[in-house]
C-alpha cells in the first residue's frame, strides 16, 4: 500500500482492487472517504451520573446508518485499587484543603468520594471490577450535507440521554478502523467503568418494551424494527401463561422449544405434552424423563396416591377414577360425559373404587398410602364381583382391562413423572384411548404443581402444550387446561398454549378463557382464512395485519398486557438450532 499527501491535506491509501473492498481510503479533519461513502467518527467524552439497564439503547435504534463500537478493556484488580486509593486520597485532601480555607462543601465533590468509597469496598469483596471503555460512534452517509444532518441528529440523541460527543478530529482513520470488528482500539479515548454501568450499557432490552430488570427475562431474537433484541420476563407478569398462535410452518414449534430451553437455563421446571413426538431430542439432550403413552410396555396406573396429596387424596383419585371412565366409556363427547354413568352405575363404580383400594390396604388413613396402590384390573375385579349393574360395567370395561386396549392400564406406572423436564410424547397412543391418555399426563401435571414446595422454595413450573387444539376439542381434556389457565399462577406456574388453529381455538369458549388469561401473547404468520378472527381478538392495527398475512418463518408479534407491541426474529445459538428444529421421525 502507497501513501501519498494529497494537495487538500488529506492522506491517501491506495490499494489494488480487492474483490469487496473500497479502492481508497481518503481521511479528512472531521471524515474519511471510503470508496463512495463518506464516514464520521465520534467519541463519547461525557457520561450522564447515573444509568439505568439498556441505556445505551437509543443510540443503537438510530433509524440512520450508525456503527457503535464499544471496546472493554479489564484493569487487574491490583491495578484499579491502586488507582482508586489514589483517586480517593485526591478527594479527600481535596475536601480537607477547602475545608480548611473555610469553603463550603462541594456536592459534587462529596458525591464522587462517596461514590470512590462505595467502589472501593466491592472492589475489596470481589463484587465488582475495573475496566477501561471506549465507546465510538461512526455514521455514515453518501454527501457531506447529508453526514453533517446525521451527525447532529446523533448528537442530539446522545445530548437526550446527557451524553457528549466530540469527532475524533484528524484522527478520523483511526476512529474508523476502531468502529470495524477488529478488537483494536486506535483511538485510546476510554472512561473506567465497573462492572453494574458496563453491564448495563448491553442493549439486552427492546425500545418498545419495558426494561426487563428481573432474572427471569427470556431472549426471544432481535427487533426487527431497530438493531436491539428482544427480551421478556414471563414470571413478571400478572399471570405466568403463554400463548403462540401460528398456521402450520410459519416456526411455533421452533419458537416454542426455544422459550422452553431458555426458562431451563434458569431453573424452570417444565412438562410438555408433545402430540407428535417433536420435542424428543430436545428432551434427550437435556437429560429429561420421556413417557410415551401407548408405546408397548410404558403404563400409567391412575390409582396412585401420594403422602403428600393432602388429607382427602383417596377421594379425589376416586372421583378422578369417575372422569376418566366416563372418557373411556363414553368416547369423551362432551355431551355423553355426563351420561356415560347412571346414578346407579356411578354408585356401583364408587364402590367398586374403595372395595379395589381396600383389597390392598389402602384406606383413608395417609399411613397405608405408601402401600402398592390398586390398577384398572383390581376395579374390574370388584365390579365383576359385585353383580348386577356394576357386573355390567365391567363388561364395558374389559377392553381397557384384557382387551385392545389395555397397554396404557394393565399394572403399576413404569416411569415417575420426576425432574427437571418432564416430555409426555403421545404420538403412539391409538385415537381410541387418546383422550384418556392426555387426561391421564394433565392429572399428573396438575398434581406436581400443586404439591406443597418445601418450606422457603418457590420453583417455577411451566406447563408446554403443543397442538393444543387437540386438547380444545376433546370435552375434558378442555376443561382440565381451562383449570391449568385459571388457576396456574397460584403455584408459581405458567402455561404454554401452541397451537396452529387460531380460528377453531378463538371460536370455542374454552379457547378463548385460555387466551384472555394469557399475559404473554405470540403471534406468528396467519392464515388469510383466520386473519379476521384474529385481528379482532387481539385487536390488530392494520399494519399488524398485514405484517402477519407476509411475516417470515420464524417472525413474530408479541403483544404484552400494557399494549405494547413489537415484531421480533426468533434466534438460536447452532446448538439450540440443532435441537430446536423439527424433523420427520425416523423409523
Amino acid at each position: 500500500m502507497k501513501l501519498r499527501r494529497t494537495p487538500t491535506n488529506t492522506t491517501l491509501a491506495e490499494t489494488a482492487p480487492v474483490a469487496g473492498l473500497p479502492d481508497g481510503v481518503a481521511v479528512h479533519a472531521r471524515h474519511v472517504q471510503i470508496g463512495a461513502e463518506l464516514a464520521a467518527t465520534l467519541t463519547v467524552t461525557s457520561y450522564p451520573a447515573e444509568v439505568g439497564a439498556g441505556w445505551l439503547q437509543p443510540l443503537l435504534d438510530f433509524p440512520g446508518r450508525l456503527d457503535v463500537a464499544v471496546h472493554i478493556d479489564p484493569i487487574p484488580a491490583p491495578v484499579a485499587a491502586g488507582q482508586l486509593r489514589k483517586q480517593r486520597a485526591r478527594l479527600e485532601s481535596t475536601r480537607r484543603a477547602n475545608a480548611g480555607k473555610g469553603k463550603l462543601d462541594d456536592p459534587e465533590l462529596d458525591a464522587a468520594a462517596t461514590d470512590a468509597a462505595d467502589l472501593a469496598g466491592r472492589l475489596a469483596r470481589g463484587h465488582s471490577r475495573m475496566s477501561n471503555v471506549g465507546v465510538y460512534l461512526t455514521v455514515h452517509a453518501d454527501t457531506e450535507d447529508e453526514l453533517t444532518e446525521q451527525v447532529a441528529a446523533v448528537k442530539s440523541v446522545a445530548a437526550s440521554m446527557l451524553i457528549d460527543l466530540a469527532p475524533v478530529t484528524w484522527r478520523q482513520l483511526q476512529g474508523w478502523t476502531s468502529s470495524l470488528p477488529l478488537a483494536h482500539d486506535s483511538v485510546r479515548i476510554t472512561r473506567t467503568f465497573d462492572t453494574d454501568a458496563l453491564a448495563a450499557m448491553f442493549p439486552f432490552a427492546s425500545a418498545d418494551l419495558p426494561i426487563a430488570d428481573s432474572a427471569g427475562a427470556v431472549l426471544y431474537g432481535t427487533n426487527l424494527g431497530s438493531a436491539g433484541v428482544v427480551t421478556w420476563d414471563r414470571w413478571a407478569q400478572d399471570n405466568h401463561n403463554a400463548v403462540i398462535l401460528a398456521r402450520s410452518g410459519a416456526g411455533k414449534s421452533y419458537l416454542a422449544k426455544l422459550d422452553l430451553l431458555r426458562n431451563l437455563y434458569q431453573g424452570v421446571e417444565a412438562f410438555v405434552i408433545d402430540p407428535e413426538d417433536e420435542y424428543l431430542p430436545l428432551a434427550e439432550a437435556v437429560g429429561a424423563t420421556i413417557i410415551r403413552p401407548g408405546a408397548p410396555g410404558v403404563r400409567i396406573n391412575p390409582f396412585d396416591l401420594h403422602p403428600g396429596d393432602g388429607d382427602d387424596a383417596l377421594i379425589r383419585r376416586a372421583m378422578f377414577i369417575h372422569t376418566l371412565l366416563g372418557v373411556l366409556l363414553a368416547g369423551d363427547d362432551p355431551t355423553a360425559a355426563r351420561t356415560a354413568l347412571s346414578s346407579v352405575e356411578a354408585a356401583a363404580l364408587d364402590a367398586a373404587v374403595l372395595a379395589a383400594y381396600r383389597g390392598k390396604g389402602i384406606t383413608t388413613d395417609p399411613r397405608t398410602w405408601r402401600r402398592p396402590p390398586p390398577t384398572m384390573a383390581d376395579l374390574h375385579r370388584a365390579l365383576a364381583e359385585a353383580g348386577g349393574t356394576a357386573q355390567a360395567l365391567a363388561v364395558r370395561l374389559h377392553p381397557y382391562v384384557a382387551g385392545s386396549f389395555a397397554s396404557l392400564f394393565d399394572g403399576p406406572t413404569t416411569t415417575v413423572a420426576a425432574g427437571h423436564l418432564v416430555v409426555y410424547a403421545i404420538r403412539a397412543l391409538a385415537d381410541e384411548v387418546k383422550p384418556a391418555g392426555i387426561l391421564l399426563a394433565l392429572d399428573a401435571i396438575w398434581r406436581t404443581i400443586t404439591a406443597p414446595q418445601p418450606a422457603g422454595s418457590s420453583v417455577r413450573r411451566l406447563v408446554l402444550v403443543d397442538e393444543a387444539w387437540l386438547l380444545l376439542s376433546s370435552g375434558t381434556a378442555a376443561r382440565h387446561l381451562f383449570r391449568l389457565a385459571k388457576s396456574a399462577r397460584k403455584y408459581h406456574a405458567g402455561l404454554t398454549v401452541v397451537t396452529q388453529d387460531a380460528a377453531d381455538v378463538l371460536g370455542t369458549d374454552v379457547g378463548r378463557a385460555v387466551v384472555a388469561n394469557s399475559a404473554t401473547q405470540i403471534l406468528l404468520k396467519q392464515a388469510p382464512q383466520a386473519i379476521d378472527a384474529v385481528a379482532d381478538a387481539f385487536a390488530l392495527t392494520d399494519g399488524e395485519r398485514a405484517f402477519l398475512l407476509t411475516a417470515g418463518r420464524g417472525e413474530a408479534l408479541l403483544a404484552t398486557p400494557g399494549g405494547a407491541r413489537v415484531a421480533f426474529a426468533a434466534h438460536a445459538s447452532p446448538v439450540e438450532h440443532e435441537l430446536c428444529v423439527s424433523r420427520p421421525p425416523v423409523a
